[in-house]
């Protein structure tokens, strides 16, 4: 066999290099295809609810412990005309006020928002409130004593019914992960408290609490000043970017429960 001369072999292992040059660019782009195909499922996978509701039948209840009220109006300060525990007539009349549909009517589709004001879809589009979107509503609370508002997950009564702060369903199976994929917060002076039931780990950049048996800076939710009113905007959102929010709690039901308490500065509780 005729041996090959150097610069024949240094063609062939140029042509062997190319060869591979070529291959290795190859494996690079399906494998940067691969990577996006992925990324586009895992983003898209909760979106699939963005066509229908993904949540109804919401039922409310809000509630204060001592030295703390609440209403729809500003009743100044008279506390003899405010109110212990908020009604869902009375935020129905609220929602009529401003022409939005009642508790029993609204929607929740999935949205999402990383401060718990502003909130928009999937794409970045804005939502709008009270529009088979999520549910906005603004209560006023005044308080007889400076104090820190917080959610509290202890169970106490109030006007002789039992009162706390939870998210809870009457579904069961993989519906019921809808008490995991809510959000509410709770606006003052434009900046807003998240609460994320069943906390899981972090979502579209939101700093988020869960309600327990104390209390902390991080569950502060307000400050009031003695017998000075104030409004607070609370919103209730299905967290589109949680992975709980997916196909499984379409149409499912929701009973959030409110206690609002107040501590000191040292977040020691008021008796």
């Amino acid at each position: 066999m005729e041996e090959k001369t150097n610069q024949e072999l240094l063609q062939e292992l140029n042509r062997l290099t190319k060869a591979q040059a070529r291959i290795k660019r190859r494996t690079t782009f399906l494998l940067s295809i691969i990577a996006m195909l992925v990324l586009i499922t895992g983003t898209m996978a909760w979106f699939t609810l963005s066509n229908f509701a993904s949540v109804n039948d919401i039922n409310l209840k809000i509630s204060t412990a001592p030295q703390l009220y609440l209403d729809i109006e500003n009743r100044g300060t008279d506390i003899s005309l405010w109110k212990k525990v908020l009604t869902n007539d009375m935020i129905n009349t609220y929602l009529a006020s401003v022409n939005a549909p009642r508790i029993d009517q609204q929607l929740l589709d999935p949205v999402t928002s990383s401060n718990g004001i502003t909130m928009t879809s999937r794409s970045g589009s804005a939502r709008t409130a009270n529009n088979n979107s999520y549910m906005e509503f603004k209560v006023w609370f005044i308080a007889t004593e400076d104090m820190w508002v917080h959610l509290s997950g202890q169970n106490v009564l109030v006007e002789d019914k039992s009162a706390t702060t939870s998210v809870t369903t009457t579904e069961t199976g993989s519906k019921a992960d809808v008490v995991r994929s809510i959000r509410v917060s709770y606006e003052d002076a434009g900046s807003a408290a998240i609460y994320e039931p069943n906390k899981g780990s972090a979502v579209a950049g939101q700093n988020t609490f869960d309600v327990s048996q104390n209390f902390s800076n991080d569950t502060r939710l307000f400050h009031l000043d003695k017998l000075t009113p104030k409004q607070v905007t609370i919103r209730i959102w299905a967290e589109g970017e949680d992975p709980e929010c997916d196909d499984d709690v379409q149409d499912a039901n929701l009973t959030i429960e409110m206690l609002f308490a107040g501590t000191d500065d040292n977040n020691s509780s008021f008796e």
